[in-house]
């Protein structure tokens, strides 16, 4: 039997976000005492949710709109589904402390160390530990983030996407919006916001999938990130 293991962060009110972006609310829409014609209910039982979010909510993976304006209409929507549906790996670079910065070398010597390769189209996750560090701290936007000259290796390689348990793929300020404009250039996205990979170290391949909802025009999507050992 496959053993799957979830990737993917809660969706919740007050959940932490990046910067500026949108706060996650969610308040009653319907309750089953309402769909039930209840007089004077006693209670207060949700049928369904109103939720407020941002596209680039929990565990997302970004559009290629998202990356630079030249990519406007290069939108979630449009993506191939292969690029959401792929093999992976999982490298360890859980050495890396707040802000520090991820290279290609680093990269390179964590495939060596645990003899695993990039396959073209693979998805490549970046294990830093930082969830669990720093979730919901005042360090969680302190995350480790990789560098511009990794961001064109990893592109190099030909992968689909790469992911990170950080809000961001780069250190905001350093190398973080130049990653994205990286990322569209050379045509392959990144998910951010990932937890328990600490559970792929040292497994070898797994499938990866990590489908975005179909969003017209949309700039990105939650996503229900998933490991696959079969």
């Amino acid at each position: 039997m496959a053993e799957i293991i979830d990737l993917s962060q809660e969706i919740y009110e007050g959940m932490p976000v990046y910067k500026s972006l949108p706060q996650v609310t969610m308040e009653v829409h319907n309750t089953h005492e309402e769909w039930d014609n209840e007089i004077n209910p006693t209670s207060q039982t949700p049928a369904v949710y109103k939720i407020q979010m941002g596209e680039h909510t929990g565990t997302h993976v970004d559009a290629m709109n998202h990356m630079a304006k030249q990519y406007e209409g290069q939108s979630i929507d449009t993506m191939p589904l292969s690029m959401f549906y792929t093999e992976g790996i999982c490298l360890d670079l859980s050495y890396k402390g707040f802000q520090e910065l991820i290279s290609s070398d680093d990269l390179k010597e964590a495939l060596r160390k645990d003899d695993l390769r990039i396959e073209k189209g693979d998805t490549i996750l970046i294990y830093t530990d930082h969830y669990r560090r720093a979730f919901n701290t005042a360090n969680w936007s302190k995350g480790p983030g990789i560098t511009v000259e990794c961001a064109r290796w990893l592109g190099e390689q030909e992968i689909s996407a790469f992911g990170v348990e950080t809000m961001s793929p780069g250190v905001p300020k350093i190398s973080n919006k130049e990653v994205h404009h990286i990322c569209g250039e050379l045509g392959f996205t990144h998910y951010e916001n990932m937890i328990n990979l600490y559970k792929l170290i040292g497994r070898g391949r797994f499938r990866f999938i990590g489908l975005p909802l179909k969003i017209r025009g949309g700039t990105g999507s939650p996503v229900r990130a998933v490991a696959i050992f079969e």
